[in-house]
């Protein structure tokens, strides 16, 4: 139970941080919302997946659904900037509003 729960947590890491790297500029949100953020993602994102029928009949490490749950990440970091007026930080240091 632990350890699939530090799995999950683990997981909204990866993806959380992923979909932060697609985006452009700097998001100005904490570690821990970018976990949430990932691990809501990650369950959308393959829920999506596999309602769209998709099965992994070799087995192993499944992509599809790991491309997915960084896209619903990238959205939800989106819509969570927009939500919070937080602003991106372009590369030039000028901050421009969320899309």
């Amino acid at each position: 139970m632990i350890a699939t729960l530090l799995g999950a947590v683990f997981a909204g890491l990866i993806i959380g941080a992923s979909a932060r790297l697609v985006l452009p500029g700097r998001q100005d949100i904490s570690l821990l919302m970018t976990v949430v953020l990932g691990f809501l993602g990650s369950l959308v994102g393959s829920w999506l997946v596999y309602e769209f029928g998709y099965h992994n009949a070799n087995g192993g490490f499944e992509v599809i659904p790991f491309l997915a749950g960084i896209v619903v990440a990238a959205v939800l970091i989106l819509i969570y900037g927009r939500v919070t007026g937080r602003r991106l930080r372009t590369a030039e240091g000028r901050n421009a509003r969320v899309p």
